[in-house]
């Protein structure tokens, strides 16, 4: 017949004060140079240890500053940012490649006709069209158009003849797209 396992019994640790025979139940750090390392101490020793510990006890004024310095970012090296951050100013390198020309100019910005193009879906590119306007028509161009051609295409302006009509309520309602898209 098997007996139950006895309960180890628990360990303990002395208080590390010279003289003391009271259990260590506190932990104290050992100091700078012994990080992780700790003191047993009683409850009255624990107290006395820690109203005199200084941290930066021996450290001068320029080891204090360069240790503020790296707390800064966790005492974790880092490296400066940005691209290219240790590479000389000079001349941009040179693209060997089939489309390195391209690239580089693209780069530089040289051939652009345009500083901002719009893109415009499907739909109002459909509108555009029905007022004989390009995708590269800004907002300026797309409302001078369609005054232009209310003008033209309105029966008043036709002496009340009414053959354009259909015309001119094709360039309303895509002239109205664009505005509800806030594209004009």
């Amino acid at each position: 017949m098997k007996s139950a396992p006895q309960a180890a019994d628990p360990v303990v640790v002395p208080c590390n004060h010279p003289g003391c025979k009271a259990e260590g139940v506190f932990r104290a750090p050992m100091g700078r140079e012994r990080e992780g390392q700790y003191f047993s101490f009683c409850k009255d020793h624990v107290r006395e240890y820690n109203a005199t510990y200084d941290y930066f006890r021996g450290m001068n004024d320029e080891a204090l500053a360069k240790f503020q310095k790296d707390d800064i970012v966790g005492h974790r090296p880092t490296w400066p940012l940005g691209a290219r951050r240790g590479s000389r100013p000079g001349p941009e390198p040179s693209d060997e490649t089939m489309f390195g020309e391209a690239r580089v100019s693209r780069r530089r910005g040289v051939g652009r006709k345009y500083k901002h193009e719009p893109r415009y879906n499907i739909l109002a590119l459909k509108a555009l069209g029905a007022l004989d306007l390009d995708a590269r028509a800004d907002e300026a161009a797309i409302k001078a158009r369609y005054k232009e051609l209310v003008k033209r295409h309105h029966p008043d302006a036709n002496g009340g003849d009414r053959s354009s009509e259909e015309k001119l309520r094709e360039i309303i309602q895509a002239y109205n797209y664009l505005r509800s898209n806030k594209l004009v």
